[in-house]
């Protein structure tokens, strides 16, 4: 809007405005709401209009906003938010729409939020490894190397060819450099030796995550067993499947909105990409997936600090801007997001969707779709095509892994977190180690591999990362913020605003670079 006509209609009606407030002003596209916010000011006897004054007055403007049609209060919601009134007057001001549910054809979220509330007792944690153990179970019976199978409890004191399926309870090396598993399932414990002469057994076993299911087959008796072999459960795919329309899905994560070092520029950029305002790029009228995998703000006192490394320090404001930004998404193409360590929701895993006490303006957004993490989400399915399984999971558990388990430790897993996403889904498991994640215990435990995806996307690592492992596309996203001093202490290099862009039909991967 022009400045001018704006400066020009606020002498009229006897008011000085400052440049701040000016430019505010100008930002806005209806100029029948800034006259009407100009008069309602003017009814205060102020003579001059300045940030300072405003906020020195707030109830007399929120009354001012209050008063004003409902319409308008929307079309000035953002210059609210920019003038740095508090989000709980706008909220209380503007009635939040009652949305009809969110149902879209080609959509279907197969995971469920869980409960909150509950309380958690030592019989929860017994109840959530035992459905881990048979789940597993019933995946490495079917796995024709595992021949004799037994349990625990039924080995005899001979020596005999067998084989077992338990859960990892410990993991040591011995003075001889073997290693030792205690293996248990639901009727004993015994313990297996992987003798260090055999190489490629070996460096099987140092991959083996305490806590994790697995199939052992060996010689020995009901005091230790010799393995030969290790069977990880593992996620296969017969396929690659493809969809009978062309379509694009996008995924992105770890926009950090709210921080200083959040790269604004290069995500309007991406946004003008959306809309089609850049030329020579036909194939955008064909995007109609867009996935967020979590930390799409930066957060409140995520770690010791972080107040000074924040362009805004309220939550509530940091979800405000970020919907005003996703807002302007041409509204055909959905937005799935799901949650990440930073946005505010509780950290253990699976994490509901986001608190709409704080993230109530995302809420309003018609074409988000909003899941917990992890979700499992189906898109492009029609009548004609089953779609392609999505499994998004943020992430949090890969540090473990890339500290802890050699062949990871070796490859600085965490600059190629593919390496860690397959390593995953070798154990069918997105955090099988109990210290690895913090976790809740549900009996259904909503972090096991339980269908196999035909896509797994992941952030965290802010690593951009597209690979396959048995069929299944493994996808990690970048991030949206310039490198922290906690990155560069680590050794993290991280990757900016690329964006992997899937065709559904032709299963091309074309990576976008937004970076300015």
């Amino acid at each position: 809007m022009d400045s001018s006509e704006i400066l020009k209609f606020c002498l009229k009606n006897g008011l000085l405005v400052d440049k701040e407030v000016l430019n505010l002003f100008s930002e806005i596209n209806d100029i029948e709401s800034v006259k009407l916010i100009i008069n309602k000011f003017k009814q205060t006897n102020q003579k001059v209009l300045t940030k300072n004054i405003i906020l020195g007055n707030k109830e007399e403007v929120k009354k001012i906003f209050f008063d004003l049609p409902e319409a308008n209060q929307k079309s000035l919601e953002n210059f609210k938010i920019k003038l740095g009134l508090s989000i709980e007057i706008s909220k209380n001001i503007i009635k939040k729409e009652v949305q009809d549910e969110k149902e879209f054809e080609d959509i279907k979220v197969i995971s469920k939020s869980p409960p909150i509330g509950k309380k958690l007792e030592v019989g929860d944690f017994v109840k959530y490894f035992r459905a881990r153990l048979n789940f597993m179970k019933g995946i490495l019976q079917e796995h024709s190397e595992l021949t004799n199978l037994v349990s625990i409890n039924k080995i005899s004191g001979n020596k005999q060819a067998i084989s077992i399926i338990g859960l990892v309870l410990n993991k040591r090396v011995t003075k001889n450099k073997n290693i030792i598993f205690e293996i248990e399932d639901l009727t004993g414990k015994i313990k297996v030796l992987i003798n260090q002469n055999k190489k490629e057994l070996y460096e099987k076993a140092e991959e083996v995550a305490l806590d994790s299911v697995i199939g052992i087959k060996g010689n020995g008796n009901k005091e230790i067993l010799f393995a030969n072999q290790i069977v990880f459960p593992d996620a296969v795919l017969p396929e690659r499947k493809k969809s009978n329309k062309e379509e694009y899905a996008l995924f992105i994560g770890d926009l950090h909105f709210g921080s200083k070092l959040f790269l604004k520029e290069s995500f309007l950029k991406f946004i003008d990409y959306l809309n089609g305002k850049v030329p020579y790029t036909p194939e955008v009228q064909k995007i109609k997936y867009l996935f967020i995998v979590g930390d799409l703000v930066t957060g409140v006192g995520n770690y010791p600090g972080q107040e000074n490394d924040l362009e805004i320090k309220d939550l509530e404001e940091q979800f405000a801007g970020l919907a005003s930004l996703l807002g302007k998404i041409r509204r055909d193409i959905k937005i799935i997001i799901c949650p990440g360590n930073h946005d505010g929701v509780r950290l253990m895993e699976p994490q509901p969707v986001f608190d709409e006490k704080y993230a109530w303006p995302l809420y309003n957004l018609k074409n988000l779709i909003l899941v917990e993490n992890p979700a499992r989400v189906n898109i492009g399915i029609n009548k004609d095509f089953s779609g392609f399984n999505v499994l998004m999971y943020h992430g949090f558990s890969f540090p473990y892994y890339a500290n802890n388990i050699t062949k990871l430790m070796l490859k600085r897993a965490m600059n190629s977190p593919e390496d860690i996403m397959k390593y995953l889904l070798k154990n069918r498991h997105l955090a099988p180690t109990h210290s690895s994640s913090q976790y809740f215990p549900y009996e259904d435990d909503a972090l096991l591999i339980k269908k196999i995806p035909d896509i797994f996307v992941a952030a965290h690592t802010h690593k951009s990362g597209v690979t396959y492992q048995n069929n299944i596309l493994l996808i990690s996203t970048s991030c949206w913020e310039a490198m922290t001093p906690y990155q560069e202490k680590f050794g993290n290099t991280p990757d900016h605003c690329k964006v992997p862009m899937f065709n559904l039909k032709t299963r091309e991967i074309k990576i976008l670079d937004f970076e300015k």
